[in-house]
């Protein structure tokens, strides 16, 4: 399972104009949404390895540490009991394979962790997060209020609650026709 960070996992603030929003920008500003840390629980309880994919452009900009980015990826794997993170530190204008909508952060988590992607899922509030996952062969689930723009998602829900509950009822009905017990 990959978890986008930001407006996932993690509330974001609105900015100064109001019309976007940005990370938080410390430990301190770092607040769960809500039923985060029992929906985490109930999918690692399921038998899913969960890992955190995060794009954090503020440090190429100058505007953020990637100390301080690391620091709010290794107290979210703490609090949440994730097996990792994987952070990508570029802008759009570097063109790296990692910055999703590419999907070098799960690709590279799938080959050091030996995750059969093709069985994984990648849950994210953006086209990006959607993207990344079906470019790496994840199934996805965009997590918004609202779809305000076409996404090309397998499954849209309003919270990460609900995506848990979306995953793990795929999972159940997909164990009862195989007869499978082993987490996939």
């Amino acid at each position: 399972m990959f978890l986008d960070r930001d407006g996932t996992l993690n509330h974001c603030f609105p900015t100064a104009d109001g019309a976007t929003t940005r990370p938080p920008q410390s430990i301190d500003e770092l607040t769960l949404v809500d039923r985060a840390a029992e929906s985490c629980a109930r999918l690692r309880a399921a038998g899913f390895a969960l890992f955190l994919v995060t794009n954090q452009p503020d440090v190429a900009r100058g505007t953020q540490s990637r100390d301080r980015v690391d620091a709010m990826n290794r107290h979210m794997v703490s609090v949440l009991g994730l097996e990792g993170a994987a952070a990508c530190y570029h802008d759009d204008a570097d063109r790296c394979l990692c910055r999703k909508p590419q999907p070098g952060l799960i690709l590279t988590l799938a080959d050091q962790h030996r995750i059969d992607v093709a069985g994984s899922w990648m849950v994210g509030d953006r086209a990006s997060d959607v993207l990344a996952g079906q470019a790496a062969g994840c199934r996805t689930v965009l997590v918004a209020r609202t779809s305000a723009e076409p996404h090309p998602q397998d499954h849209h829900v309003p919270s990460l609650a609900a995506a848990a509950d979306l995953i793990l009822a795929h999972r159940h009905a997909h164990h009862a026709t195989s007869g499978s017990r082993h987490a996939s």
